[in-house]
C-alpha cells in the first residue's frame, strides 16, 4: 500500500516541485493525497482525513511548521499521529525539529535521492508501527507477548521486559531505553510507545516517557540545557523534575504535565 502524503507549504511552486519528486519515485510507493498552504488548512484537512506522512515547511503565515508539529499528537484523537519530514530552506531549525520527533529534515532545493531515502525511512517506520499495533492484545487481555519490547542491540535481537523499563528518552533521531542496569538505543518515537502502553508509561516532557511505578519524587529544579538539571540553582526558576528509582536520576517535567505526575504519585499510595 502506498504511503499517503500531505504536503504543507505556503509556496505553490514548492508544493508542485515536491509533488513531482514524489510522483517520480517508484520505491517506496507514495501518493500525495492533499496539499495545504498553511498549518490551519492542514489541521482542517486532518480533522476529516488521515494520512501517513507530512512533508512540512517551517516558515509559513500563521502558525509555523514547528508549532503545528508540536500539536499533532493532541489532534490525532488517540491514534498515532502522521510522521513528519520537514522540508525547508532554513537549516537552523533542525535541532528543534528532531526534538519534536521529526523523521527527517530536508533543506531546499530537495534532491530526489535525498527525498527517496527519507521516504524509505518513513515506509520502514510505518511498517514497524503496523507490526506494533498487530501485537497489541485485545481489550481486557494482557498476554505474555505484550509484556516485553524487542529491539536490536549490536546486531542481536533483545527482548526487554517492560517491567524493567524505567524510562524512554528522545535523543534526536533515536530513543534511549533505560533500565536499572542497562541503556539501549532504539528506533521509533515516544508517540508510538505512548500509544502502545498508555497505562504503563507517563509522558512527563516532550522528550521523555517514564514508567509510572518508577516515579518517586516531584520537586522544583532549575533546568539548564536539554533537560539537564542543576540542583544548586533549584530556586532560580519555576521548573519541575522527577526522581527515578534505582538509578537515582532526575528528569525534567514540563509544566503542562505536572498535574499528571502528581496524580500518578498519589495513585501509588492507593
Amino acid at each position: 500500500m502506498a504511503v499517503q502524503i500531505l504536503i504543507v507549504d505556503d509556496e505553490p511552486l514548492a508544493r508542485l516541485r515536491l509533488r513531482g519528486l514524489v510522483d517520480a519515485i517508484q520505491e517506496p510507493r507514495c501518493e500525495v493525497v492533499a496539499e495545504a498552504a498553511t498549518a490551519s488548512q492542514a489541521a482542517s484537512w486532518l480533522r476529516e482525513h488521515r494520512c501517513d506522512l507530512l512533508l512540512l515547511d517551517v516558515q509559513m503565515p500563521g502558525a509555523d511548521g514547528l508549532q503545528f508539529a508540536d500539536g499533532l499528537a493532541q489532534r490525532s484523537a488517540g491514534q498515532a499521529p502522521p510522521l513528519v519530514i520537514f522540508v525547508t530552506a532554513h537549516a537552523a531549525h533542525a535541532l528543534r525539529a528532531f526534538e519534536l520527533e521529526a523523521l527527517d529534515y530536508l533543506t531546499k532545493p530537495v534532491r530526489r535521492e535525498r527525498l527517496q531515502a527519507a521516504l524509505a525511512r518513513a515506509a520502514q517506520r510505518l511498517a514497524e508501527r503496523a507490526a506494533i499495533l498487530a501485537q497489541q492484545p485485545p481489550a481486557g487481555r494482557s498476554p505474555v507477548e505484550a509484556d516485553f519490547l524487542t529491539l536490536t542491540d549490536r546486531g542481536r535481537l533483545r527482548r526487554i521486559p517492560l517491567a524493567e523499563v524505567l524510562y524512554f528518552k528522545a535523543e534526536l533521531k533515536y530513543v534511549t531505553l533505560r533500565t536499572a542496569s542497562e541503556t539501549h538505543v532504539m528506533d521509533g518515537t515516544l508517540a508510538e510507545l505512548e500509544q502502545r502502553w498508555p497505562q504503563r508509561f507517563l509522558r512527563i516532557h516532550r522528550n521523555a516517557l517514564v514508567a509510572r511505578w518508577a516515579v518517586r519524587e516531584l520537586e522544583r529544579h532549575a533546568i539548564t540545557n536539554f533537560g539537564e538539571l542543576d540542583d544548586g540553582a533549584a530556586e532560580a526558576c519555576d521548573s519541575w523534575a522527577v526522581r527515578i528509582v534505582h538509578v537515582d536520576e532526575w528528569l525534567a517535567v514540563s509544566r503542562r504535565q505536572v498535574a499528571a505526575v502528581r496524580e500518578a504519585l498519589a495513585g501509588q499510595g492507593r
